[in-house]
């Protein structure tokens, strides 16, 4: 059947509608506005967590997580004016069942702090902020952003295409919604030792549709502008979640790795001349 033009029109931006409309009015607990790592968690129990998220019957042991604040990934962050990834790592992790999660980030200051105290004689002498009282971990999780496109194409010539020479309107309005990409890496160390125990790729790909919303007047196209500051920390949230479950599904089944003569020693199956 061939539609007129602005029924065309409509038909393509139809799709934006729903996501417009729902963004008028405060709505605690959005689904809209999560990321893939979603709910809470306290001790092994969880709630509203990811369906997809996977799981371990049983906990592997301790373990925190470190980032390299120092690398050009980190600081590209800010860039999205997106925070440590920290925090939804710490969620996914406890949300699993894997692993327990120990502190060992900016909040360690405050923990530190309240021992000096303690040492100062400036608590009370019930407070039990004696030696022996931290967990020690036996694994750090570090993650990295190995790639993060923040336009990986728009749809307007594929619209344009769609509606014809007359697409020209609707092309330009759809220029505006990008495809945002991102790939992340997650390697697991044991403490004792320092030897990778498992590695792991994530990625994701989200549709960010920009100010597309601007031809429907300023309450709609404002309304958009907080899911497009946010579609990167999205799409980036969804690709650690991809690379934490590839994790996970390794480090269910592993199997140490052994060297004749052992690790470290000098013994190893590849040398050099002497």
């Amino acid at each position: 059947m061939n539609l007129p033009f602005n029924k065309k029109l409509l038909a393509v931006l139809a799709v934006s509608l729903p996501i417009m409309a729902g963004c008028q009015t405060m709505q605690m607990g959005s689904s809209e506005a999560k990321t893939t790592a979603t709910g809470s968690a306290a001790g092994s129990h969880s709630e509203n967590a990811n369906a997809g998220l996977e799981r371990c019957d049983k906990t592997l042991g301790t373990m925190a997580v470190v980032e390299d604040t120092d690398s050009a990934w980190y600081r590209t962050l800010n860039e999205y004016k997106l925070g440590s990834t920290a925090p939804v790592l710490k969620l996914l992790a406890q949300q699993s069942n894997c692993f327990v999660v120990v502190e060992r980030g900016k909040a360690m200051n405050n923990m530190m702090r309240e021992r000096e105290l303690a040492q100062s004689g400036e608590l009370r002498k019930n407070s039990n902020f004696g030696k022996g009282q931290m967990v020690s971990a036996d694994y750090t999780l570090n993650p990295s952003i190995t790639f993060s496109n923040n336009n990986a194409g728009g749809m307007g010539a594929a619209i344009g295409g769609l509606l014809g020479s007359k697409g020209r309107v609707a092309a330009g309005i759809a220029g505006n919604v990008n495809f945002k990409e991102a790939s992340t890496l997650l390697t697991l160390i044991d403490n004792r030792s320092g030897v990778q125990l498992a590695a792991a790729e994530g990625s994701a790909r989200n549709t960010d549709f920009g100010a597309m919303g601007s031809i429907f007047g300023g309450r709609a196209g404002a309304s958009l502008g907080g899911y497009t500051n946010t579609a990167e920390g999205k799409v980036i949230t969804a690709a650690l979640t991809d690379a934490f479950n590839n994790m996970v599904r390794s480090v269910r089944n592993y199997k140490m790795q052994t060297v004749k003569g052992g690790l470290g020693t000098g013994k190893g199956g590849l040398q050099v001349q002497q």
